[in-house]
């Protein structure tokens, strides 16, 4: 289902309405935002410059830093007087990063989650499960307000009680379901525990984001599940879920919402923009928030961007697949690697079930990584229950063997009984940095 006109308009069109919307974004932030103004003048940049496209590349970028630096408020383009919500992000690492939103900005947000989940199959008039958090975390409210837009009938169940939630998709027979993969998945096994098959229940498509995750994942969902697995993307800086989405046709790279966002795709060392099919990092410009207007946000994200037409019609620029995040990429004896790699290698792995967490460990005055798994419950019934086992040793032996030739790194790996690492209920944790836990003396 297409919901707006620009999802097929030519290129000249689409980015013709991009340069008019920036020169007008560009030129309130300068003279609403202090912070946005003071970085223009210090380079030498008036809003008059911008007179195509490509003369966004001499606008500096904006950083998550400064957004904690100007913590709570220094950045919005408005009054306190005209929002209407905040939202912000966790603060694991500091102040939280604070996000607000004006009537308008909810409407267009709204209006963008809707597309994204018409994208990925859902229809008005059919039902909708919500199973992301709700609360600060964009990701709840976000997809509510866009399923609401869609004219879906909308479960707001948010994440957690997982059998509550597997009693609801029974009792009221959801068509599209949407959470964290790694949360659906759990909902998956967790009703093939109480003997309930996955794919008898009604549920036709998923609306999956919030964390990286492979095309393993992928169709390890839509197996369990007998559905059709979309990617969603969006980030609480640039407006939350909502920035792009896979289309239910082709899962061929996440259609962004280009009358709303300019992507680029830079080298996240030299700063400069890379040729479209290329990987480097995302970073995005809002061309229409009006409480919360950022000029080129570093996302962190890795990722590329193609801009031909897709098989399902549409024209907008696609993203693909977030490889993972900058600050999530390990390097094991130089070499590069992100968890989704990992994910990607274990994945085919028969004996193991699709949980994993990378342990880093502190050993003497080095630094070493440990990958934990699980067996599956049928392996683990075929081996008698014995979970150190030659068989185990031998399996451990073989995904190390994986990871050497498939990743090119060289890592540990312990195979650990069914159910033994954490389920997730939001965004899984798939790091574990116990380097920075105290030394038991």
């Amino acid at each position: 289902m297409i919901l707006h006109e620009i999802e097929t308009k030519s290129r000249d069109f689409i980015e013709e309405i991009q340069l008019q919307r920036l020169k007008r974004v560009v030129e309130r932030v300068t003279r609403d935002v202090p912070f946005y103004r003071e970085k223009f003048e210090n380079a030498n940049i008036s809003p008059e410059m911008i007179q195509s496209l490509a003369d966004l590349e001499a606008l500096p970028f904006t950083e998550k830093k400064d957004l904690r630096d100007n913590y709570p408020f220094g950045l919005f383009a408005v009054s306190p007087s005209q929002l209407v919500r905040i939202h912000a992000s966790s603060g694991t690492s500091g102040k939280p990063t604070v996000v607000g939103y004006t009537k308008g900005d909810i409407d267009i947000w709204s209006d963008l989650v809707a597309r994204c989940i018409a994208l990925a199959g859902g229809e008005p008039g059919k039902v909708l499960h919500n199973a992301y958090g709700y609360g600060l975390f964009t990701g709840g409210l976000g997809i509510h307000y866009g399923g609401e837009k869609l004219g879906m009938v909308t479960i707001p169940v948010s994440g957690g009680n997982t059998q509550r939630q597997i009693m609801l998709i029974q009792d009221f027979k959801p068509e599209v379901i949407c959470g964290t993969p790694s949360y659906i998945l759990n909902i998956a096994e967790t009703m093939e525990e109480m003997g309930i098959d996955p794919r008898t229940t009604s549920l036709k498509y998923g609306v999956f984001g919030a964390e990286p995750w492979s095309e393993e994942l992928r169709n390890t969902l839509e197996e369990k599940l007998a559905i059709k697995a979309c990617d969603i993307y969006g980030l609480s800086e640039v407006i939350g879920p909502g920035v792009a989405n896979e289309c239910h046709e082709a899962q061929a790279g996440l259609h962004v919402a280009e009358d709303h966002f300019y992507v680029e795709v830079i080298d996240p060392k030299t700063k400069q923009p890379v040729p479209d099919g290329e990987e480097g990092e995302l970073v995005f410009t809002s061309l229409t928030k009006e409480a919360f207007p950022v000029i080129r946000y570093r996302t962190g994200d890795i990722g590329s961007l193609t801009r031909e037409k897709c098989s399902c019609g549409r024209t907008t620029a696609r993203m693909s697949r977030v490889k993972g995040r900058i600050d999530d990429m390990l390097i094991i004896n130089g070499v590069n690697v992100f968890p989704s790699q990992i994910e990607h290698c274990l994945l085919p792995v028969p004996e193991i079930a699709p949980h994993y967490q990378i342990h880093i460990l502190r050993k003497r005055t080095l630094k070493v990584l440990e990958l934990h798994v699980e067996m599956n419950d049928d392996f683990f019934r075929s081996i008698n229950e014995d979970p150190i086992s030659d068989t185990v040793y031998l399996l451990e032996k073989r995904i190390e063997g994986l990871l050497k030739s498939q990743c090119l790194v060289t890592m540990e790996v312990r195979v650990h009984r069914p159910k033994t690492i954490p389920r997730s209920e939001g965004k899984a944790v798939r790091i574990i940095d116990k380097t920075k836990e105290p030394i038991k003396s």
